[in-house]
């Protein structure tokens, strides 16, 4: 699996993984913003996403009618469609892409819910490697506690509650996301995986982030050669501007 680097693409994409509540969208938006900051050019697209399946996924997760193969060509289809239609074309033209979740979440997720490896991997064959993956490792409590920060409860996919593992959703939680853990780890060192401890608080990891991002791309050669365009006057002149005063009056 050649990264987009060694497939000679201009651009470079950096994706995050990890366990739900692991924060690593936090990271990756933060990363986003800074980088927009410091005049790069760059572009940002999350995990199931497409518009071409999200209403498709909705529908099938709030209906609960979705078999581990279902959901597996889904999230595969909606990969498929944004890697074409948005990823490529941005490397292309020297961008640098971020992705909340790469393959690796479909890897991971779908082998845990029963679906063969192989099976799996096949279906993303097409894809480039990310030419920089970090993983957010955080502790089953931690990404736990997060999430229900946020929210009252547990989504049932989340808490992989359709593999029935148990009746109570928090301890499904752990054991569905342990699992995935265990698939994320054995990854690891076959995708050149840089582990970031997800304990942390959150300056702490942004500032190792993009200590790292900057380690290993020139973001120099990433640089728009002119900034972005900023949006035009209310008003143009002195005249229109009494102009529009008297007409709000």
């Amino acid at each position: 699996m050649k990264t987009f680097a060694e497939s000679n693409f201009p651009g470079r994409l950096i994706a995050v993984e990890g366990l739900d509540g692991s924060g690593k969208s936090t990271q990756i938006y933060l990363l986003k913003r800074w980088l927009e900051a410091e005049g790069i050019k760059v572009y940002f697209s999350e995990w199931n996403s497409s518009e071409l399946v999200k209403s498709a996924t909705s529908k099938g997760k709030k209906r609960e009618l979705l078999t581990p193969t279902t959901f597996s060509l889904i999230h595969a289809t909606d990969f498929a469609d944004r890697y074409e239609r948005h990823l490529v074309p941005l490397l292309r033209a020297g961008y640098i892409v971020l992705c909340d979740r790469y393959v690796f979440t479909a890897f991971a997720r779908d082998v845990t819910r029963g679906c063969p490896p192989d099976w799996v991997r096949g279906n993303y064959s097409f894809a480039c490697a990310p030419d920089l993956t970090m993983f957010f490792k955080a502790d089953l409590e931690v990404s736990l506690n997060r999430i229900l920060e946020g929210r009252p409860k547990l989504k049932f996919f989340e808490a992989g509650m359709d593999l029935r593992l148990s009746t109570d959703p928090y301890e499904s939680f752990k054991i569905f996301q342990g699992r995935i853990l265990d698939q994320y780890l054995a990854m690891s060192k076959e995708f050149n995986f840089v582990t970031m401890d997800a304990n942390e608080n959150v300056e702490k990891q942004q500032v190792l982030v993009r200590k790292l991002v900057s380690e290993r791309i020139d973001l120099k050669k990433f640089k728009r050669k002119s900034p972005l365009p900023l949006p035009p006057s209310l008003f143009v002149d002195r005249d229109e501007k009494e102009e529009h005063e008297d007409k709000a009056a």
